[in-house]
Parts: C-alpha cells; structure tokens; sequence
C-alpha cells in the first residue's frame, strides 16, 4: 500500500483562507487516487495574537515532520509590538533558505513586453531587509533626527540561491541571469555574486549572464526575454522582482510561491507553498479571486512529494497543472485574467478537469 502523503494546511486571512478552501477541494483523495492526509493550522492574525504566535511554531514543527505545507494569505500587523509576519517565523523556523517563483505564460492571456518565456525568481527566504535591526537616534521629528537599519546575509544562504538557480536554470534550459548591485555594495552584496561565480563554474552547462539589478529590471522589458530565465536575487529584490515578473504574464495571481529547506546536498526537506499575493480584503466574499496560484500551489507540492512517493503524486501534481491551464485556454477565467468565471466556478472546472485526466491516465496504467 502507497505510503500516506502528508501536507501540513496553513489557514490564513480574509480572501486568502477562501483561497485555500478552494485550493483544497483539489487535494482529495477520492479525486486523485492518491492517499493524503491534511494536518491543519489556524494562523489567521486572531489565533496568532491568541497563541502569542505558538500555533506558528507549532505548525513549523509540523512541517519539519511532514516535509509539506500548503499556506493561505495572512495578514502582517503594523506596529512593532504585534505578532508580526508569520512568513517570517516559518521561514526561520523550517531553516528556509530559497523561495521560488515563477512566471509563465497563461494560455489565451496576452503577456506584457512580448514575454513567451518562463521566468524564474529565486531569491533569498531570510535575512537582507527582512527581520533586519531598526532604530532612530536624535530629535524625533527633527530635521536631523536619523533612521538606521542593520542588515545581514549569510554565506549558506547565498550558496543555497545560486546553486539552486542554477539547477533550475538545467531543468528548464533556461539562462541564469541578473544578480544583486555587487559594484555598488562589494562586501554585502557582492557576497552573492561571488557564490553565484562560484556555481557558474560547478555547472559550466549553463549560460550564465550576471546583470546588475537596475539592468535586470530593465532587460526584462527591453529584450532579455528571449529565452527562459532564473533569476538569483536577494531578499528583498527578488520579493520586488517577483511582483513584476507574475504581473508581465498576466496576473499576480497566475503562479505559486515556493519556499524551500534543504539538507546539506540540496535535496528539498520542507517545500510550503503559497500564493505570492496578500490577503486582497476588498474581494473577501464575493468569489472573484482568481484561485490560480493557490490551485498551482497544490499541484507544486504534489511535484515535490513525488520524490518521495514516486509516480502518483507526480501523476496528480501533472493533473493539476495541465488542468488548471487548460480551463483558461478553454476560455474560463476569473476578470483579473479578462474573464467572468467566479471562484467557485473555475475551481470546480479545473476539478472536474483533474478527474478525467486521473481517470484516463489509470487506463492506461501510467500509475503502474
């Protein structure tokens, strides 16, 4: 008998738990022939604040266990006396070094700049802006009141993005491209391009084209597209990156956000996915968010649970996907994508559509 499946489900806020609930009808097992099992957290900012954040590290524990996480949306209070960003929390808590995402064409919806391509932003899980030391000294108010921030990155985790890129890069046939501001910032900065020199020559297969971000930005909508790119980026450049690179291809909602653990060979031991964009109140219960990137959120970690439990969760993963582009290339779609499709009509088309692509690759012994 297969061995269970296991995926940690992390409750979110406003849109983004709805989001979720439709991203799970798809992990069912009666649907997908596949034996899973759904361990549930509720990280909504209310049991957060109830907690003092232990369901967060509760659910970290969890993932640590099952190697797998399905996260909603949440919402991150302001104010520095709050529960804060649970990102933050799971990231270091998991030891999560890389988050992967990836722009990619969407059938029938015209890409911005000409972009056919895929596009891959692998940036850095922790440290750089995030999580860095702030303070203000002198008069508050004044004109020479000053503001400093502390920032630090590590060299494990430069390593972890540039390899990663550049097995990524191999995968998709793609070319590593752009890099941090290394000129301006050699010591701090210039700590990721010398690891990603460093992976550029253990895979010299790989085309390899370090840009300086600025130029990255600009290549993107100048003519770099023309082949399939990975993108190693800091921290925070690659959250700004990946706000640009998802859009381009139609919509921020049109792909997953994966965050990454490895062991000392790179080999994934946690991936929780998500979807890149916010909690989006103002659409809270009208069901026309688009569930894209929560539905694609599942398929990525049936991907990375078919290296441990080999070709049915990879064939369900592959349904999925396949199903979820297919329905917009059938024309349904939600109107952030230019279509009329609610969310509970798109989930249930790209439901019915994982069914018969299960159903005909059991025919044809393709699980076997």
């Amino acid at each position: 008998m297969a061995e269970t499946v296991k995926i940690v489900v992390l409750g979110g806020d406003q849109t983004g738990q709805e989001l979720l609930e439709q991203s799970v009808r798809l992990l069912d097992p009666g649907l997908l022939g596949l034996a899973l099992e759904l361990q549930r957290f509720d990280l909504s900012l209310a049991n957060r604040r109830t907690t003092s954040n232990a369901v967060v590290s509760d659910a970290a524990r969890a993932m640590l266990e099952a190697g797998l996480g399905l996260k909603a949306a949440t919402i991150t209070p302001e104010g520095g006396e709050d529960v804060g960003s649970p990102n933050r929390i799971l990231r270091e808590e998991v030891d999560g070094k890389v988050i992967v995402r990836t722009g990619r064409r969407l059938p029938g919806v015209p890409p911005v700049a000409g972009v056919h391509y895929p596009i891959s932003v692998v940036r850095m899980a922790v440290d750089d802006a995030y999580g860095a030391r702030q303070w203000r000294e002198g008069d508050a108010g004044g004109p020479l009141e000053i503001a400093y921030r502390t920032e630090k990155i590590t060299r494990s985790t430069c390593r972890a993005v540039a390899e990663y890129a550049f097995r990524t890069a191999e995968k998709m046939n793609a070319r590593v491209y752009g890099g941090p501001k290394w000129t301006v910032s050699p010591v701090y900065e210039g700590m990721l391009k010398e690891e990603m020199d460093r992976a550029a020559a253990r895979h010299p297969e790989i085309a390899y084209q370090p840009v300086l971000i600025d130029a990255t930005y600009a290549g993107l909508l100048s003519g770099a597209t023309d082949a399939p790119l990975v993108i190693p980026a800091l921290n925070r450049d690659g959250d700004c990156l990946s706000d640009l690179v998802l859009p381009m291809f139609g919509s921020i909602a049109g792909a997953e956000s994966v965050l990454l653990a490895f062991d000392e060979d790179y080999a994934t031991t946690v991936a929780m996915a998500e979807a890149p964009h916010g909690t989006a109140p103002a659409l809270e219960g009208k069901d026309v968010a688009n569930p894209l990137a929560m539905i694609l959120a599942c398929g990525a970690l049936l991907r990375h649970a078919a290296e441990r439990h080999g070709a049915a969760a990879e064939r369900a993963s592959r349904a999925i996907y396949e199903a979820a582009l297919e329905t917009i290339a059938s024309g349904i779609k939600t109107p952030d994508l230019g279509g009329a499709a609610g969310t509970t009509e798109f989930t249930t088309e790209v439901r019915d559509r994982v069914a018969t692509k299960i159903e005909v690759s059991s025919s044809l012994g393709s699980a076997a």
